[in-house]
């Protein structure tokens, strides 16, 4: 199979296009997880300031980056993948823009994925399956964007996971934004040079 084999037929996007894109995806998982909560009979995942619930965000962020790190350099569909993927959100940003980036999908997915779900759906391992698939397929752009799909799913199986360890949304809120704060400044500095 060849690049172009590989890539959707997807028009490229302007900064406003992927800037408001992004803003209105967020009220959109915030209206719903506000809908969810209000008509479900379950209480949000609490979040705790604490040292232990950053320094948790960080580790899980570390680990996170580490294996995206390794899953870039040896699984070459991966690789197509995501470089597609984010070439597609990242090039038309500014450096400054990144920010967004972070914090939008860090707080709206955090709290429809891990603060509503893991609850509505029972808090357990099981939980964390259903909603780390529903936060892989979100990250679909097309079909054959599955790799991208696979690894979203797995990040979001180890976010899920630290929500259910810790009892404590701010952990994998933490994680989230680092994790999407330094590949997104890693991937724009790689690619500019």
């Amino acid at each position: 199979m060849t690049d172009q084999d590989f890539e959707p037929n997807i028009q490229p996007l302007s900064r406003t296009q992927i800037l408001i894109g992004m803003g209105v995806t967020a009220l959109l998982l915030l209206v719903i997880a506000k809908l969810w909560l209000q008509f479900g009979n379950f209480a949000l995942l609490p979040v705790h300031l604490t040292s232990m619930a950053i320094a948790g965000g960080l580790s899980v962020a570390l680990i996170i980056a580490i294996a995206s790190w390794v899953v870039y350099r040896i699984w070459s569909a991966y690789r197509r993948s995501a470089d597609f993927y984010l070439e597609l959100v990242l090039k038309p940003l500014h450096w400054a823009d990144l920010i967004w980036i972070g914090l939008l999908p860090g707080l709206s997915e955090e709290l429809l994925f891990r603060g509503v779900m893991l609850p509505a759906f029972g808090f357990n391992i099981t939980a964390v399956i259903v909603s780390s698939i529903c936060f892989g397929v979100l990250h679909m752009s097309s079909t054959q964007q599955w790799p991208y799909v696979v690894w979203a799913t797995a990040v979001g199986f180890l976010l899920g996971c630290s929500a259910l360890y810790t009892g404590n949304l701010l952990v994998p809120i933490v994680a989230h934004i680092l994790t999407n704060l330094v590949s997104s400044y890693f991937w724009k500095w790689e690619h500019s040079r």
